[in-house]
């Protein structure tokens, strides 16, 4: 059978689909709810070089990552060293890119004696044995949040190595449930050895190889073309965060775009050195942020695949928050890569304005709860979660309201139900924050709330960012509202904060989790006044917001003034 353009997109289909069923695997097998409820994982299926042929949906973030952590493992071991049945695991940041808690898995795939691929997963592990419970927002070096793995073999010709196993349970809070993550990570891998083999009986290997090799020259000749069609040039952006978890900050964030012919060149140059606290960020994890923002822009609808991304280089300074070297930290590795994204887009947008959006809320807005749950004879509890807020306005549509933000793509928030069976505390209120979204011909999307009432002493830990630079327009559209942490609302004991470490909480604590809006597209004054009335009935503008943000003026009835309006925005 040869490849023909009908069996190459069988087979480029076939790929993704042994993609999504690893991913599923992963997800149903899985003991936590950070992964089975809120998805934190990601899968691919690679061939036999490390090139990606399929990836599933899961956290954009670890876009094209996988396939640096099996490349980075065989120039430590060489090619040769990988067997039938090995699986390895890894999670050196400075390796993987991320923090110590994604733990990557992959294995070898076989067929007729032949090294045909590899099948690679990541997951969020709750606890990897740092000092504080699922990872600290102080940490000032890499040794304080947990343990630091290079690519070490768990399965050895199939049988799992019950010594560096132990090792893992041992020195996790959560050692039964880290093993359970760890065996559905396995359990993926294998889904996708047996699929990759199930391709290979149907089509053969030399179809295979037609069919892959004709895949990635689409996928670079369509990305050469759009890259060819921006004017050649050099665009540029900045930003802040807010600051480091130890109180140093704002932290700069710059970037360069260099595009030349049908090439692109993403240049870090003039960001941070790398920081004394947990915001630091291996370069792989840069790399994959920046395709991620490229992804965006070029040819979205298509799946990644080994032919993506050749257009494109990536650099960043040595010892940067984007580079970071032992012993830098980097537990909240994430937070500079959701503002370099939106970065790259705006600086892009002056040559490319409808393909583009206002910035989004940007960082994950992560809140941990830990301590005892009376419930269950006092045993250890930690609920970790990011949470949502809002998106940018585009040309033609508005910020998507609590979606969540660009790096986590298909993370999902726990149900309320699932929270509180789970965790000894109870969700007092949710729902979006009215204003919060950027004013514009397009409005910001809103970002949202959350009240948490804990039932027991407890310790909160907070990592939110972007309120410096929180979400802004483009093209005259208006910024959005930050972030922003209560805890007892209203009480003598009120406290405002974005970061901290274990903050105790006194029984019956309430705190108020609220998250950012998205920037807006546009002039305000230009965005239908009905439109606006909707907004208003529906709850995501005030009443008086219309009147100040996009000069609509409402009559008691929630009818739009026609006089009124006009002569307010002719004033």
């Amino acid at each position: 059978m040869s490849a023909d353009p009908i069996t190459t997109e069988i087979i480029r289909n076939a790929f993704v689909s042994c993609a999504q069923d690893m991913n599923a695997t992963l997800i149903r097998s899985s003991y936590t709810p950070i992964i089975y409820e809120g998805k934190d994982c990601s899968v691919a299926i690679l061939d036999e070089h490390g090139d990606v042929l399929g990836q599933s949906l899961g956290l954009p973030l670890f876009l094209g990552n996988l396939e640096i952590c099996v490349k980075l493992a065989a120039e430590m071991f060489g090619w040769e060293a990988f067997r039938p049945g090995d699986v390895f695991y890894m999670n050196d940041s400075y390796m993987t890119g991320t923090h110590l808690n994604d733990a990557t898995i992959f294995g070898p795939i076989y067929w007729e004696d032949k090294l045909v691929g590899f099948s690679a997963t990541r997951a969020h592990w709750l606890d990897v044995g740092g000092k504080d419970a699922g990872g600290p927002m102080d940490s000032r070096e890499i040794y304080q949040e947990g343990m630091r793995w290079a690519p070490t073999r768990i399965y050895d010709r199939g049988e799992p190595r019950e010594d560096i196993i132990d090792v893992l349970r041992r020195n996790g809070r959560f050692g039964y449930s880290l093993v359970g993550d760890m065996n559905a990570q396995v359990a993926a891998c294998r889904t996708g050895e047996a699929r990759f083999q199930a391709i290979l009986d149907r089509f053969g290997f030399e179809t295979y190889v037609e069919a892959r090799t004709e895949i990635y020259r689409q996928s670079e000749q369509l990305e050469r073309e759009a890259v060819g069609a921006i004017p050649d040039g050099t665009y540029r952006s900045e930003g802040f965060l807010d600051e480091d978890g130890l109180g140093h900050g704002p932290i700069p964030v710059k970037l360069r775009v260099d595009v030349e012919g049908d090439h692109m060149t993403i240049d870090l140059e003039g960001s941070s050195p790398q920081m004394e606290g947990p915001v630091n960020c291996g370069f792989a994890q840069t790399i994959s942020a920046c395709r991620v923002a490229f992804k965006l822009l070029i040819n979205p609808e298509r799946p990644v695949d080994g032919g993506t991304f050749h257009t494109l280089d990536v650099k960043a300074p040595e010892c940067s928050i984007f580079d970071a070297h032992e012993p830098a930290a980097c537990q909240w590795y994430f937070t500079p890569l959701g503002l370099l994204i939106d970065l790259v887009v705006t600086a892009l947008a002056p040559v490319m304005p409808d393909k583009v959006a206002a910035a989004h809320f940007g960082d994950s807005m992560v809140l941990f709860l830990a301590g005892k749950d009376p419930r269950h004879d006092g045993s250890q509890f930690l609920y970790v979660m990011p949470h949502a807020g809002g998106w940018g306005g585009f040309e033609g549509g508005d910020g998507q309201d609590g979606l969540i933000n660009n790096v986590n793509g298909g993370f999902k928030d726990y149900p309320v139900e699932v929270f509180e069976v789970k965790f000894p505390a109870l969700i007092r209120g949710y729902g979006f924050r009215p204003d919060t979204g950027g004013p514009g011909r397009f409005r910001g999307g809103c970002g949202l709330f959350r009240r948490f009432e804990v039932e027991p002493d407890a310790f909160l830990y907070l990592w939110l960012d972007r309120s410096v630079t929180p979400a802004w327009g483009l093209f005259e559209g208006r910024d959005a509202v930050g972030p922003d942490v209560i805890i007892n609302q209203g009480l003598p004991d009120e406290r405002r904060m974005l970061k901290v470490n274990a903050h105790p909480l006194a029984a019956g604590s309430v705190v108020d989790l609220l998250t950012g809006g998205g920037g807006g597209f546009g002039l305000a004054s230009e965005r239908e006044p009905e439109r606006v009335r909707v907004d208003v009935l529906d709850g995501y503008v005030s009443r008086e917001a219309a009147e100040r943000d996009y000069g609509v003026v409402l009559s008691d009835e929630l009818a739009v003034d026609e006089a009124a309006t006009t002569a307010l925005r002719a004033g």
